[in-house]
């Protein structure tokens, strides 16, 4: 299974460096090398030439090639029969029926940029959730289009493949999601959107999943989120002098909505004396803490700061209340959070130490020979929880799936999903809590 998903992908871009605009991945079985196994006769076993079985392992190809047992490979349709064999895994059934799902990923899929390389691991991800669902007995068909930048999308939805899909997730640029969204709805076909791109198509078209939440409705849930949560509390802004940062539009609408409800707050300076600085502080209430900035040294300054604060006075109640970036600094400054019960406002969240995200890690590692990029969050995380919540839910309820709560049960890993109409149309992703780092030393989800 592990050289197989490899061999899927190491197929995919090959078709990509020949320029070619789609390629279709499809396979009818994984076949476990056993000793003494030969090419021919495994061809021979399932009734296809060995031109077609080379071509779909194209490593087969190269010179010194050996069949090893315990090697996966992977099984094509016959050419005779791929035809049909789509057709078949792609018919409409009824909500108790469904028991195959046709997906389209229309992705840029290359090594040629970062966008290429993000996806292509978004895909593995992707891959990696398939083969799961695909052992509870979801028969999963996937056809895969290298959607670049320069792509023109008329061009890709002309491969009658596009047309037989159930699901499509795509596209990254923002100026092909019309041509992509009016396709899928003269098809009735769902269109999942899973990264930020511009417009309001998710406003005119009921197809549309759009996962990507925008920053003004991220600084909306998180003001709602901070009034909820520390309605009894004092606020207190700290200016870091930060001239580079555009944190300014939160803090300013946070403030806006604390005078509208009558809540008052201060405001100091990271510069301030330690005599000043404290004055800000109220001995009475929790103070929570607001930095106009999201910057690592602005936040490595503000902490010394507290720090010290708390020294000299361990009355005084303080909870830290950070921005989305601050989980790429948690493994450094994790007892610092600890300490000044930190709250991280984010619609996702990475946990390193959580079993199951260090075991779907090892296996990408295993199974691709290198670990996932670092960054947050992780695109190979994301494609694997994107696979387990759409493919289970349209599996479970057809085209009647909606996202919404209640609908899915999948427990993602690092990338909740909650999603909620638009007027009458499609359905955005409203998903949205508090990463709580504790001063009693856990760390908890609170979700809105």
């Amino acid at each position: 299974m592990r050289r197989l998903l490899r061999y899927l992908l190491l197929l995919t871009l090959v078709c990509f460096a020949a320029d070619t605009l789609a390629q279709t991945i499809r396979w009818r079985d994984m076949y476990k090398v056993k000793k003494k196994d030969t090419v021919f006769g495994i061809a021979k076993k399932y009734d296809i030439s060995i031109a077609e079985l080379t071509e779909a392992n194209p490593e087969m190809t190269q010179e010194g090639y050996q069949l090893k047992k315990g090697d996966f490979i992977f099984i094509p349709f016959a050419r005779a029969n791929a035809d049909n064999a789509v057709k078949a895994t792609s018919i409409t059934k009824s909500v108790a029926d469904v028991k195959s799902v046709c997906v389209g990923i229309m992705l840029p899929l290359h090594d040629v940029d970062g966008d290429g390389r993000r996806m292509v691991e978004y895909y593995r991800g992707f891959l990696l959730g398939c083969e799961e669902l695909k052992q509870t007995g979801m028969n999963i068909d996937i056809h895969t289009w290298n959607v670049n930048i320069d792509a023109n999308i008329a061009d890709i939805l002309k491969d009658p493949a596009a047309g037989q899909c159930n699901i499509i997730f795509g596209p990254l640029y923002s100026h092909q999601v019309r041509g992509l969204a009016e396709f899928c709805k003269a098809r009735d076909i769902k269109l999942v959107i899973p990264f930020s791109i511009d417009g309001d198509d998710v406003a005119r078209f009921g197809q549309i999943f759009q996962v990507w939440e925008s920053p003004d409705k991220l600084n909306n849930s998180t003001i709602d989120a901070f009034q909820k949560r520390f309605s009894d509390s004092q606020p207190v802004f700290i200016d870091c002098n930060d001239k580079e940062s555009k944190k300014g539009v939160f803090t300013f609408a946070l403030r806006n909505r604390l005078a509208n409800t009558n809540i008052p707050y201060t405001i100091t300076n990271l510069n301030t004396s330690e005599e000043m600085f404290a004055k800000s502080f109220s001995r009475i209430k929790r103070n929570v803490v607001v930095l106009n900035s999201g910057t690592s040294p602005s936040l490595t300054v503000a902490i010394a700061k507290l720090n010290s604060l708390k020294n000299s006075d361990p009355s005084i109640k303080i909870s830290l209340f950070g921005y989305t970036e601050w989980l790429m600094f948690a493994d450094d400054k994790l007892e610092d959070f600890f300490r000044l019960d930190t709250y991280v406002p984010s619609n996702f969240y990475f946990n390193a130490i959580d079993s199951k995200t260090r075991s779907l890690e090892q296996s990408y590692a295993r199974w691709f020979n290198e670990p996932m990029q670092y960054a947050l969050p992780r695109f190979g995380i994301t494609g694997y929880d994107h696979a387990q919540f759409f493919l289970h839910g349209y599996d479970k309820h057809g085209k009647k799936f909606r996202g919404t709560k209640g609908q899915s049960t999948y427990v993602p890993l690092q990338n909740p999903l909650q999603f909620k109409q638009v007027s009458t149309a499609g359905m955005q992703n409203e998903f949205f809590h508090l990463i709580h780092y504790s001063s009693q030393g856990n760390i908890e989800s609170i979700a809105y």
